[in-house]
This record gives C-alpha cells, sequence and structure tokens, in this order.
C-alpha cells in the first residue's frame, strides 16, 4: 500500500489497482502537490506494467470539491505571478505542468474508472474527463465550478467535455456553472451508469474493472490507444495509425489463450505488460 496526504492506493493480485482520495474532511479538495502526486502514481503503475485497469475513488460525502479554494487567496503563490511578461511565460508552463498530471490518466496503458458521488466540482470534473470510464451514484452532480470564480476552467475540461457530452451541454455548463445532476449526465452520456449510492457505484467500478483485468492487456491496451487516437483524428487517419498499430500487437499466442478461455467461460490466464524499457 502506497499513501500521500491526498490519497492512498492498493493494487490488487489480478492487477486492478484502486487510488482512493482520503480527505473527506476537506472534501477531497486539492492543492498544488495533489497533482504532481497523483501524475507520479500513475505513472509508477504504467511504467511497471503490473496494473491492468485503476479505479479512482473517493471517500466521504462528495468525490472532491476542486482546487481548494485558499489556493486563489490573495495570490501569493509564486505560479499564480502574472505581473510581467517573464512571470506569465511562466504561469503558462506551470499551467501546461499541471494539465499534464491529469494527461497520465488519459495515457496510462491501462484504462481508468472514476466512481463518483455527491459532488464532482471544478478540477475533479477535470480528472473524472481525462478517466475512460465513469459510474456515478444517485446523488452525483458535475459543475465547471470556476466560472463562478472568475475564472475559465483551465485543466483540460473546455477540451475533452465537448468530445463527451453534446457540445451545447458542455457550453452550457462552462459558461453558466449549473450542476449536471446524476440523470442528466447518464442521458447526456457523460457517466456509464447510475447506480443507488456510493457503495453500489464503486462496486460496479470494480466488477467492470475486474472484467477489464481478466482480458488480455495487450488487446486492451491497443484498444485504448486507438480509440485516443480517434478522438482527435480523421478516420482515414485513425484506419493508418490502427494498420500500424495492429501491426505491432498482433499476437497468435494471445489470442488462442483468450479463445480457450472465451470457450471455457473461464478467466483467461496473460502475462502482464511488464515494466517499459529502462525502468
Amino acid at each position: 500500500m502506497n499513501s500521500s496526504d491526498y490519497f492512498r492506493v492498493e493494487i490488487g493480485a489480478d492487477g486492478v489497482a484502486r487510488l482512493e482520495l482520503n480527505r473527506p474532511e476537506r472534501l477531497n479538495t486539492m492543492a498544488p502537490p495533489f497533482f504532481p502526486a497523483l501524475r507520479d502514481a500513475v505513472q509508477a503503475m504504467n511504467d511497471e506494467g503490473a496494473v491492468r485497469c485503476l479505479v479512482i475513488s473517493s471517500t466521504g460525502r462528495h468525490f472532491s470539491a476542486g482546487m481548494a479554494l485558499e489556493v486563489f487567496a490573495g495570490g501569493t503563490m509564486p505560479m499564480l505571478d502574472t505581473a510581467s511578461a517573464r512571470s506569465r511565460l511562466a504561469f503558462r508552463d506551470g499551467l501546461r505542468r499541471l494539465m499534464q498530471c491529469f494527461d497520465a490518466l488519459e495515457t496510462a496503458r491501462f484504462p481508468v474508472i472514476a466512481a463518483i458521488q455527491g459532488g464532482c466540482i471544478g478540477g475533479a470534473l477535470d480528472l473524472a474527463a481525462a478517466c475512460d470510464l465513469r459510474y456515478c451514484a444517485a446523488d452525483a452532480f458535475f459543475t465547471l465550478q470556476e466560472i463562478h470564480i472568475g475564472m475559465a476552467a483551465d485543466l483540460g475540461i473546455l477540451q475533452r467535455l465537448p468530445k463527451i457530452v453534446p457540445p451545447g451541454i458542455a457550453r452550457e455548463m462552462a459558461y453558466t456553472g449549473e450542476r449536471l445532476d446524476a440523470g442528466r449526465a447518464l442521458a447526456a452520456g457523460l457517466v456509464n451508469a447510475v447506480l443507488p449510492d456510493a457503495a453500489a457505484t464503486l462496486a460496479q467500478a470494480m466488477t467492470t474493472a475486474a472484467a477489464i483485468a481478466a482480458k488480455s492487456p495487450l488487446a486492451i491496451a491497443g484498444s485504448k490507444i486507438a480509440l485516443n487516437y480517434a478522438v482527435d483524428h480523421g478516420t482515414a487517419d485513425a484506419l493508418d495509425q490502427m494498420a500500424l498499430l495492429q501491426s505491432a500487437i498482433f499476437d497468435i499466442d494471445e489470442m488462442d489463450r483468450a479463445i480457450r478461455a472465451w470457450k471455457a467461460k473461464a478467466p483467461g490466464e496473460f502475462a502482464a505488460l511488464g515494466p517499459l524499457p529502462g525502468v
């Protein structure tokens, strides 16, 4: 078990990892150290190659209230200094590094599932949008809180959300900051399912993660690479990319194991992806 001030990580023998936000007394708010801690935890799992699916869950009433407001109070943080051209250039680079912390979820070799209860607010929605799948409890709601404090959301949600939900809904959320409740989130395609409560939501996320972990991790990783590429590329380019990708990962032995397991209605026995070179 690994731990930090913001979350704890557990990795099961089946390759399903769980990262649990664990500051319920602070509504699981995020502060600057949260971001590199999350990035490093996800990149370590990716580099080691044993994890086959990651579930991000939370504790307490709310999934996360996003960035802690005190981060912005008084403008005392060096990163928030925009008084000169040099400081604004540094601001730009610092912000891009924060964005890359959530990029790690999107680029990981394994799928990432968010299990959401209560509020998924501000930066928490940026995090959830970078995940592959989202399940939520009936009491969940989603909001781009940033507009209420006079800023545009800037950690990836304005770029990812219009590719998940209809653009009109994304714009409504960005311009008004109004809450999208669980029912509307399901209708819009933001979440895959709505469950009765937090426990049922986590159970569904873990069940789905276990089903993913039972498949060939090579085929899962290839599918994620192809799906991510197709989001930002035309069909012709994506088909060309798929031809190259499949030529790299096509494995008859892996397919034979998968077919035998499928016919036997039993879990397949697949090797983990293994560590990245040099790790």
